[in-house]
């Protein structure tokens, strides 16, 4: 393994996607149970509908984006597997981005070729896009923002952040960090620290903050004066107004039945069924009573708190920061389906290089535990789905138990990270200006 090159394990994951996707064909037309995500025939639907000149929203269930099923018009017309290669050819694109921005960070190549296979080989990737799930689309357009970002392309970035949060809402959690990073002590393209420049320690106020003695009415006022930046203010306008077009069309085309199904659903969504989430179980006993929009939304506010304290800490470690909060807020979901762990997977490989955990014991007791918590899940979710046992409370324990297992992964991912704030500080007078010590 450590002779091959990235670009052979980059063709080989190609290949192997290509094969899924064939096999796929074969399983559906001669196994009861499918291999293609019951998703991607909602897409497909909606996209034919579409192209038919009708609404996609007349197909049930489709609560995405007009862009998606347009994207997957030619299924149509062309071939039933389109989005699959699609999604498949973004899946692959996310490994490349890995592999770009951990070079722009100053990693070696080989350190670079393991990170990104923990991608390309992940059985919760590979397979994600070739059973016709859409996520790896959103995965790309985020690592994308990124790459931007680290290259000063600022304007490019807001245009993309609007287009990703208006095709799936959950982005909406990065804009407060990435606006904190637009900061001219922090952010200057082309200055990013090689990886033995970083330190482990945590950010520490200098003396000369320290000793400050400006009122808290000055120091609050100069906080707020200096948070309005050109490059905050473009990013706000650029991203918003992206999102506001973007919505405005569809709702022009579609109406209210586009923007209850893809935005205000995901708000107020109340799912019976069993989820990974603790909330299900709540929600079940109670659903012949109608939520209010209240208590439909108050779910959101753990999320909320644990979303601060994250992007408060960890900001401007910008790629590790939206691991945590991607993170955190799958596992504190009131809806949680496999689907979204492919979320914060296309953010692993960007911290792993700052990892000091070892594999042997500590990283494999979180691998063991994190899947050992999900397949105990699955095992009571079987009996419930498919043997019919009132297993409704064990399954909810379950859920409890993989909350707690997610919440045991953060906190040592945390305490084994190497903080490495994006972008060095600008240098003033020939000297490194430093807010913090290290």
């Amino acid at each position: 393994m450590l002779g091959i090159s990235f670009q052979s394990l980059f063709i080989f994951s190609a290949l192997f996607r290509v094969f899924l996707i064939i096999y796929g064909e074969w399983q559906d037309a001669n196994m009861e149970v499918r291999y293609t995500d019951v998703d991607y025939f909602v897409f497909s639907d909606a996209a034919t509908l579409m192209a038919s000149g009708k609404s996609p929203y007349e197909r049930s269930t489709y609560r995405y984006s007009p862009l998606i099923a347009f994207l997957l018009m030619p299924n149509s017309f062309l071939h039933q597997t389109w989005g699959k290669f699609l999604f498949s050819a973004s899946d692959l694109l996310v490994g490349l981005l890995i592999q770009r921005i951990l070079k722009l960070r100053g990693v070696p190549e080989k350190l670079c070729t393991y990170s990104t296979m923990v991608w390309l080989f992940n059985p919760f990737t590979f397979t994600i896009g070739t059973r016709g799930n859409c996520e790896p689309i959103i995965c790309s357009m985020i690592l994308w923002i990124l790459t931007c970002l680290m290259n000063g392309h600022v304007l490019q970035a807001a245009f993309w952040y609007g287009l990703v949060v208006h095709m799936r809402i959950y982005p909406i959690i990065y804009a407060l960090p990435i606006v904190l990073l637009l900061d001219p002590r922090h952010f200057q393209p082309g200055k990013k620290p090689v990886l033995v420049e970083w330190s482990s320690r945590t950010l520490k106020p200098s003396s000369a903050t320290s000793s400050s003695k400006t009122s808290t009415t000055q120091y609050i006022w100069n906080f707020c004066i200096n948070m309005i930046t050109w490059r905050r203010v473009m990013f706000g306008i650029i991203s918003a107004s992206t999102f506001f077009v973007l919505t405005g069309l569809s709702f022009h085309l579609y109406g209210w039945d586009f923007l209850h199904e893809a935005l205000l659903y995901h708000l107020t969504r109340t799912d019976p069924r069993h989820n990974f989430s603790i909330y299900f179980y709540h929600i079940y006993l109670h659903y012949e009573h109608e939520f209010s929009i209240l208590e439909k939304l108050i779910s959101f506010l753990p999320q909320f708190i644990v979303q601060l304290v994250l992007i408060s800490r960890f900001a401007l470690d910008l790629p590790f920061c939206l691991f945590l909060q991607t993170l955190a807020f799958v596992a504190f979901n009131k809806v949680i389906t496999a689907q979204y762990f492919v979320w914060f997977f296309c953010l692993l490989p960007l911290i792993l290089p700052w990892s000091n955990i070892k594999l042997v014991w500590k990283g494999l007791a979180c691998i063991i535990l994190w899947i050992a918590a999900q397949t105990n899940w699955l095992a009571w979710a079987y009996l419930l789905e498919f043997r019919g046992k009132n297993v409704f409370f064990q399954l909810w324990v379950a859920s409890l138990l993989f909350l707690a297992a997610n919440t045991f992964v953060i906190m040592n991912t945390i305490c084994s990270h190497l903080y490495s704030p994006l972008f060095q500080q600008l240098k003033q007078g020939g000297k490194l200006k430093q807010g913090y010590e290290r």
